[in-house]
């Protein structure tokens, strides 16, 4: 019996020192590797900032190069009927919503809704302009067209996008 005693006193605070150093070696190592986890997820956000930051700024100027303002004085002289010029608009507001389409990967999907949205409101206000104006119409007289519309509409179809854009950035990068 005594050795029974002799060997559980020895084996017993050996057991328990073990189980101790297990333990603060899984704590330590638990620790090291969350720490890890946060460094390489701050390496990611590093890196995908500068390329979420440009890609705000990208669609802040599609939505700059699409407003009819912009995209009339732009455009301006390439058209000899109101029907060609509306063609030559649309096009060129699907060409630049095309170029920078993957750019939405980036942006928060209300960003990218907002975006989209926008692009349309430009593409029905010069359908619905040059619905408006004969087919032999000079394409002055479409732009004058758009122009009257967002007058008597108050509304500018990029501005509010624009303003949402913009807010994001602040929120998101300042």
């Amino acid at each position: 019996m005594d050795i029974v005693a002799d060997f559980l006193k020895m084996t017993l605070p050996a057991a328990l020192v073990l189980y101790a150093v297990y333990l603060t070696v899984t704590a330590f190592l638990k620790k090291s590797f969350v720490e890890k986890q946060a460094d390489q997820r701050l390496r990611q956000i590093e890196m995908a900032l500068p390329i979420r930051l440009q890609a705000y700024e990208r669609m802040c100027l599609f939505l700059e190069r699409i407003a009819p303002n912009n995209l009339l004085m732009r455009l301006n002289g390439t058209a000899t009927s109101a029907s060609e010029f509306q063609q030559i608009l649309l096009r060129e507001v699907r060409e630049e919503f095309n170029h920078n389409l993957s750019q939405q990967v980036y942006l928060s999907s209300d960003a990218w809704e907002r975006i989209k949205a926008a692009q349309q409101e430009v593409i029905i206000l010069v359908n619905q302009a040059a619905a408006e104006v004969s087919v032999e119409a000079l394409p002055l007289d479409l732009s004058k067209k758009i122009f009257e519309k967002i007058i008597q509409e108050n509304r500018n179809p990029t501005a509010d996008a624009l303003r949402f854009v913009k807010e994001e950035i602040q929120r998101e990068f300042m």
